[in-house]
């Protein structure tokens, strides 16, 4: 493996890893297990899609960056080695944020939840393995802040 590959994959690994976070209602942080949740009861009245943009931590603007100025550094020798270094860390900065950005985006789900006590409440999330469908009596979920909607157990 050359050295060029092998510094790409370390400044890569990070960004692959923070593409990994969803806002799925499937999945629970560690530091949320075994805490407790206020829970809201409440009817959905309404689903649509949307895009949760993605995050620009600068860690794809940095593993661009090193990648682009080691790979432009091997063009040429001396004065064109330096440019060639420089013009490819600047580029390898944009693309590196540009594919961050991109990785870290998902779709996602805005729901509008009418609670026992009238008040609505809007939630977006990722779908989960079994989103809401107008009509459906769920539960809010809160915690410190963030929320999360799930379908109301039966019975």
């Amino acid at each position: 493996m050359s050295r060029v590959t092998r510094t790409f994959l370390n400044a890569l690994l990070p960004l692959l890893l923070a593409a990994c976070q969803t806002t799925s209602p499937d999945v629970i942080k560690r530091e949320d297990a075994q805490r407790m949740s206020d829970v809201l009861d409440g009817v959905v009245l309404s689903t649509r899609l949307v895009t949760v943009e993605g995050s620009q931590t600068g860690v794809g603007a940095a593993a661009g960056g090193v990648v682009g100025g080691v790979a432009g550094s091997r063009v040429g020798g001396g004065t064109g080695a330096i440019v060639g270094g420089t013009i490819g860390a600047v580029a390898g900065g944009v693309a590196g944020n540009a594919v961050e950005r991109q990785a870290t985006r998902e779709q996602a789900l805005e729901i509008i939840v009418q609670l026992k006590n009238g008040e609505r409440r809007a939630i977006v999330q990722a779908p989960g393995s079994d989103p809401p469908k107008p009509g459906d009596s769920v539960i809010i979920i809160t915690d410190g802040g963030h929320a999360r909607v799930i379908r109301a157990p039966r019975g």
